[in-house]
């Protein structure tokens, strides 16, 4: 029988594997197809494997495959894999080096800008950032998270109108984004503007009520307003939705503590640090939680 025909025949049942999620099965026929001396020069075969290795965690394996490609051809896919490698593993230089090798080859490639975008932002470099992103919008201006993302290292950075004009985009792109509505609120409180602020993290509490951070900020805002027993039933709702969330306890036991209710603060403060022991020593130098110090 013919190779070519056995080849193809193997990678298309690992590339239905592939659809279903199914990435040993798929695998395990590409190794098949790979087999074959057509196998091993198909660059769209190497990608998949490359691909399906990564998902799979061998770094060393999925790696190999992008360099076979590289020995057949420059391919900007190939140095965009091994970025994205090199990121997984936090190495960040060596993922923008790659990253900037696959731009060489195609200066349209969208997904390098932003993930490279991202890459600075995790190194504290945000000016870069924000140039890969706006790079990035260029070219895919409809970009929800290109925009959201954008709109948070303006906020950042106190450059507070520039991110709320992106984050209006991104909310443009995608109206009821539980995160975008989330970071209106974040921003609109920067600036002062209270009420707008409210609107907008209760917006997201109803699109996405197990996201504990909206109900959290909300809270502390009421907090700053004077309003404890508002913040209160704002975080236990926060906590009924999002019962391991050890940071909510936290917050509500310090809400406690300035409402004199120092048994329900004790209660709390366990249940904060049997989810998250660390707060136990991050407590000691918390002001709010001096009178719970010697209970707990």
């Amino acid at each position: 029988m013919n190779n070519n025909y056995m080849m193809k025949n193997y990678k298309n049942i690992a590339n239905n594997f592939k659809e279903n999620k199914q990435l040993i099965k798929a695998i395990q026929f590409y190794r098949k197809a790979y087999k074959y001396d057509e196998g091993k020069r198909d660059i769209e075969l190497l990608i998949d494997m490359a691909i399906i290795y990564d998902e799979l965690g061998s770094f060393k394996m999925s790696y190999e495959k992008y360099l076979e490609i590289l020995k057949i051809k420059e391919d900007e896919r190939a140095y965009y894999g091994i970025a994205i490698l090199y990121d997984g593993l936090r190495e960040y230089q060596k993922a923008i080096e790659f990253y900037k090798k696959a731009i060489s080859l195609n200066p349209f490639y969208y997904e390098a800008y932003f993930f490279m975008a991202n890459t600075y932002d995790e190194l504290g470099k945000k000016e870069k950032s924000i140039k890969y992103y706006k790079k990035a919008l260029e070219i895919k201006p409809l970009d929800f998270w290109g925009h959201a993302n954008l709109g948070c290292i303006y906020e950042e950075l106190n450059k507070n109108e520039l991110a709320l004009k992106e984050m209006k985009k991104a909310l443009e792109i995608k109206e009821n984004h539980y995160m975008a509505l989330f970071n209106m609120g974040v921003i609109l409180k920067k600036m002062g503007e209270y009420k707008e602020a409210i609107k907008y993290y209760k917006m997201s509490i109803n699109e996405n009520k197990y996201y504990g951070y909206s109900f959290l900020n909300l809270a502390v805002l009421y907090k700053e307003l004077d309003d404890l027993k508002k913040s209160i039933i704002i975080i236990s709702q926060g906590i009924e939705n999002n019962p391991k969330e050890g940071y909510l306890y936290y917050n509500r036991a310090c809400f406690y503590v300035h409402e004199n209710d120092i048994k329900s603060a004790v209660k709390d403060m366990r249940i904060a640090i049997k989810l998250y022991p660390d707060f136990k020593e991050y407590m000691k130098d918390d002001e709010e939680l001096k009178p719970l110090l010697h209970l707990i």
